[in-house]
């Protein structure tokens, strides 16, 4: 396996996995990975979910126990330190309602690793149906990135951007892509933005695991930020269970090639490594 390091992955510390962190580790450790980094959900102001749904979570779901979470990654650290290396990051939830609780949050912990995804449009959360009712698909697809944009020029505290397109996984229609070009005024400029603050994207191998035919963001994104001069790129699962970790990790490499990149990276204390595909 030419990628060595899954970049985002969670474990019971997050509210929406019952993983244990040894057992995540095991599983990379079997896969050959140099390196894990745990980037656990840290939300404030989640959505409740909407009246009549079984899979019910409140503004609390997303709250992440820090140090608990550091205590006991510091006690596997020295465990496996020997045949791996456990890397402390956190993805934090991007809300233009929660940017001071956000930045405080940051500056608690010295973390290795920052993700800033938006998993809620308008405060509330795309993957319950009733997100969608009565609203034009592409109206609302536009709103999401116009949002990510507004958050990141309020909130800095962070290394790459989650997810891109993460919404289209979410679509009633069940249209699981969309055309770039159509939304390029917005996500060129996000690109730029993240470029000019030394800021990076993901590969979120978690698309095609959810029977996606391309990885967030898609291939036309890729290209288009390498071409505008992107360079920090990281590469997750999105794993919230052992048997994820590293999903179609094979695919990236030729993925990364297609778009211009000859490098991936990998954070520790705050800063990119670069290795070659």
């Amino acid at each position: 396996m030419s990628i060595i390091c899954d970049c985002h992955m969670h474990s019971h510390h997050s509210g929406d996995s019952e993983a244990s962190m040894e057992s995540m580790i095991e599983r990379a450790i079997e896969l050959g990975l140099d390196t894990i980094t745990f980037t656990e959900h840290q939300d404030f102001n989640y959505a409740k979910s909407p009246e009549g749904e079984t899979e019910y979570c409140d503004e609390n779901a997303f709250m992440l126990n820090a140090d608990s979470y550091l205590y006991e990654l510091l006690g596997l650290r020295e465990k496996y330190r020997d045949k791996i290396r456990i890397e402390f990051g956190v993805e934090v939830g991007l809300q233009k309602s929660c940017v001071k609780e956000n930045l405080i949050f940051c500056r608690d912990h010295e973390y290795d690793f920052i993700i800033g995804s938006l998993h809620l449009v308008d405060g509330k959360d795309p993957y319950y149906r009733q997100f969608f009712e009565g609203r034009d698909e592409k109206e609302v697809l536009r709103q999401y990135f116009t949002e990510y944009l507004e958050n990141i020029k309020k909130f800095h505290n962070f290394d790459v951007l989650g997810h891109l397109d993460y919404i289209i996984r979410y679509m009633p229609s069940g249209i699981r892509e969309y055309n770039y070009a159509e939304y390029a005024d917005i996500i060129d400029e996000i690109f730029r933005y993240l470029i000019e603050n030394e800021k990076g994207i993901e590969i979120n191998t978690k698309a095609m695991s959810k029977g996606m035919k391309e990885f967030h963001p898609c291939m036309a994104a890729l290209k288009r930020y390498r071409e505008l001069g992107g360079e920090i790129v990281t590469v997750g699962s999105d794993a919230h269970k052992p048997e994820n970790i590293a999903d179609h990790f094979d695919k990236v490499p030729g993925v990364l090639e297609e778009a211009g990149f000859k490098y991936y990276c990998i954070y520790e204390n705050r800063l990119p490594e670069y290795h070659k595909l």
